[in-house]
């Protein structure tokens, strides 16, 4: 079955996750490379395990993976993350063959097959390249290959990147007609305050995606990452419109993905206003 010929599953409150048949999974830079100090394996380990077991009931998955910059960034001994183009472009090379291998060795266990996709904005602008973009996406998932999708930051320029891949996430699941958007960053979800400086904030569970004051709340990016709350909650808006839910949830909780499935009280939920 193709993508654009699934019909969706949207899932409106969390008990009804469970019903979702399709997910995209987008994993932060910050989770991936263990905030700079290279590929974070046992990460990678626990969420192939987890994404096994959602195939194994059924869940068609794609993974948008962060990362290349920030894991060549450690892989070259750097201290920062470049500023220039050059240096941006020559850091994600170095970085994606690293996550690329970390991908294949981790999900190879699993004897799951991956394969790397790297897109760029014009390749979903353009409704030729969308259409072709989908087709190839549609023959993995056919062929149960999980995609891995990335930014290809080795050729993208500062007008056309997606901003940490938060916005590439919620492209790809309308591409793919996913019933779920689930975003894994370092945060625990959307707080109603900054959690480092308030000891009172509070936790939102769920929400309405495009809603204004959540944006309020949203805080600025991590160090490594180019996106912050403020891109996840723009993307999960982005799902909305198409007719996904998104989950905001923090990658380093035990099951977490599982959890998700079974409707737990984790993260940020937002959905559509329908």
């Amino acid at each position: 079955m193709q993508p654009m010929e699934k019909k969706r599953n949207n899932p409106v409150s969390r008990a009804e996750i469970r019903q979702s048949r399709r997910w995209v999974i987008k994993i932060g830079s910050a989770l991936l490379t263990a905030d700079g100090t290279g590929v974070n394996l046992p990460l990678i380990a626990q969420l192939a395990e987890q994404i096994d077991a959602l195939r194994e009931i059924g869940i068609e998955v794609l993974l948008v993976s962060s990362g290349a910059v920030a894991a060549g960034v450690a892989r070259l001994g750097w201290n920062s993350r470049p500023e220039d183009m050059p240096g941006l472009q020559a850091a994600a090379a170095v970085g994606q063959s690293a996550l690329v291998r970390a991908y294949e060795t981790q999900f190879a266990v699993h004897d799951i097959t991956i394969a790397q996709v790297l897109l760029t904005h014009a390749d979903l602008a353009n409704t030729e390249r969308r259409k072709n973009a989908g087709a190839a996406l549609g023959a993995l998932i056919d062929l149960s290959v999980i995609p891995v999708v990335n930014e290809n930051d080795t050729v993208a320029t500062e007008e056309i990147r997606f901003g940490d891949n938060d916005n590439l996430a919620a492209l790809v699941a309308d591409l793919v007609v996913a019933d779920l958007l689930v975003i894994l960053t370092d945060k625990n979800g959307l707080y109603d305050g900054d959690p480092r400086e308030h000891v009172e904030a509070q936790l939102i569970s769920e929400g309405v995606a495009g809603d204004t004051k959540l944006k309020s709340y949203a805080g600025s990016s991590s160090r490594l990452g180019r996106g912050g709350m403020v891109t996840k909650l723009e993307a999960a808006e982005h799902a909305a419109r198409n007719g996904a839910t998104t989950v905001i949830a923090n990658g380093l909780m035990e099951n977490v993905l599982l959890d998700i499935h079974q409707g737990k009280n984790v993260g940020t939920q937002l959905k559509a206003d329908k």
